[in-house]
């Protein structure tokens, strides 16, 4: 499965037209440990860009944006008992969200996975 980036430290997945939003191992090293998520609505419209959800860490509280535009169509209620599962495994069960797309070209404008890591060290 193809996982792409934002500049915000997003990634998506795609099955169908249905992306698999969380964010990056790299995110979620800054935060430290994740102590509390807020999850969207089933249901809610999300603009590309809108705050999609909230994740509170022992140091910060950080946005997490919609990469693409469309309707949430299912959460991980895991994460109101489990945060940790973002340190755990950020890119698998901490994942925050299920957004069917409505428009396939958001999509083009994120990073492959090869052009993230460039990004993402030079940062560092």
């Amino acid at each position: 499965m193809t996982i792409k980036y934002s500049k915000d430290h997003e990634w998506v997945t795609l099955d169908g037209d249905v992306a698999t939003v969380g964010i990056s191992n790299y995110a979620q090293e800054q935060l430290g440990d994740v102590v509390f998520v807020e999850v969207p609505e089933v249901g809610a419209e999300m603009s590309k860009g809108d705050e999609l959800a909230v994740v509170e860490s022992v140091k910060a509280a950080s946005e997490v944006y919609a990469p693409v535009a469309g309707e949430v169509v299912e959460v991980n209620q895991d994460l109101e008992d489990n945060p940790s599962f973002v340190n755990e495994d950020a890119t698998g069960q901490g994942w925050f969200a299920r957004i069917k797309v409505a428009n396939a070209s958001d999509l083009d404008e994120l990073m492959s996975e090869d052009e993230y890591k460039s990004f993402v060290e030079g940062l560092e």
